[in-house]
């Protein structure tokens, strides 16, 4: 019975020996299982899609605000500068009274030439009198036909007299006229160049204000001349709208639409200028203000477009980060025929509806896995850029 105990007692410590040598081969190694690195976290980035949409296609050039008619106004008379009923900057419509010249020299003048012409009409009446008496002896042999001709003669010239006063009269008209100065078109009055009360000379190189068109106004902008063939061929099939904006900020300022080319290039710059009209209505544009100029040339239609900053550029040219179903990336190469605004259109390489990373691209490789967010949400994107900026080699 004793022995019996023994061999079971045996036999369990067998057993238990056994197990603890098959534990110690078989069980895990915990410094194997301390030096394993952990999966890395996926890369936080923003996305967005590609976009199918219309596209317009601009060529920018620097242009100058330009009055469309300028006038400096001189006087036409001598005379003292009476009045100056248009304001400083004040619009005025065509036929305005801008300035004023003392009219009283020429209104004397024109009475002058009115009372002579009134004195000859009364000798030509006269003279023609005589010559009836005269012609009336004449026939009867009481007066000789040489003295019918003389008073014929005196009548002729008389009526010529008359003549050279309605002349006159004509001539001091026009001078009372040029007294008051009218603007010749709708304008803007400049600064005062002479003032009330200042003696006017005719024709004299210093003007008494200066009348500017800007309703509406022109800008001349230019192009360099490989740009010609473009604008004329687009130019034969519709009307160009010109778009100009704040040369500083870049706001927007009026949309109008292209006159002209000028006749001919600028052979010392290679460039082209144009011209372009705008209504003004909102007076944002003014003469001699600096622009930029873009003009609309054609629209590519149903164009693949994505933010311009998710286009990366390598040895191999440009590329995209596009994110697999997966949540991995894989590294798209990508061709760009045209960008503005910081939107790129995609000629080749993308297709609708896919998903590209435009914020966190310097921590990507092929097969990376990421966390997304949409490029709209700002503190999304704040957040993976910091992350990004957190991690990037120094």
């Amino acid at each position: 019975m004793k022995r019996g105990r023994l061999w079971i007692v045996g036999i369990i410590v067998l057993v238990a020996v056994a197990g603890g040598g098959w534990h110690v081969l078989h069980g895990p190694r915990q410094s194997d299982a301390a030096t394993k690195p952990p999966a890395p976290p996926p890369v936080p980035v923003t996305v967005t899609s590609t976009k199918v949409q219309d596209v317009p296609v601009y060529l920018d050039g620097l242009g100058t605000v330009q009055a469309f008619n300028t006038v400096r106004v001189r006087a036409q008379v001598n005379g003292v500068l009476v009045a100056l009923p248009a304001h400083e900057g004040q619009e005025v419509q065509k036929g305005d009274v801008v300035a004023e010249i003392d009219p009283a020299p020429y209104k004397a003048a024109l009475d002058q030439a009115v009372a002579q012409r009134a004195e000859d009409q009364a000798q030509l009446q006269s003279a023609q009198l005589d010559l009836q008496r005269y012609t009336s002896l004449a026939r009867s042999s009481y007066a000789p036909v040489q003295q019918v001709d003389d008073q014929r003669a005196t009548v002729g010239k008389e009526s010529a007299a008359i003549e050279a006063d309605n002349a006159m009269i004509e001539t001091a008209q026009i001078n009372l006229g040029y007294c008051t100065i009218r603007a010749p078109f709708a304008g803007r009055v400049s600064l005062y160049q002479v003032d009330v009360g200042n003696l006017i000379q005719a024709n004299g190189t210093t003007g008494i204000i200066s009348i500017d068109q800007d309703k509406p106004i022109a800008v001349v902008f230019t192009l360099p001349e490989a740009q010609l063939p473009r604008v004329q061929d687009a130019r034969r099939n519709a009307t160009l709208p010109v778009i100009v904006t704040d040369s500083e900020s870049e706001k927007p300022l009026a949309t109008g639409t292209l006159m002209t080319p000028n006749n001919a290039i600028d052979t010392t710059t290679g460039t082209i200028s144009l011209k372009a009209e705008f209504p003004n209505e909102d007076d944002h544009l003014w003469p001699g203000q600096f622009v930029d100029a873009r003009l609309e040339v054609e629209t590519l239609h149903d164009a693949i477009t994505i933010p311009s900053v998710a286009v990366q550029h390598g040895p191999d040219g440009s590329f995209v980060f596009l994110v697999k179903p997966d949540n991995t990336v894989s590294q798209t190469p990508v061709r760009v025929g045209y960008q503005d605004n910081g939107v790129s259109v995609v000629t080749n390489g993308l297709t609708a509806n896919e998903t590209v990373v435009v914020s966190g691209q310097s921590r990507l490789a092929p097969g990376t896995k990421v966390k997304t967010s949409p490029a709209g949400n700002p503190s999304k994107a704040a957040t993976a850029e910091a992350a990004d900026g957190s991690a990037s080699p120094s």
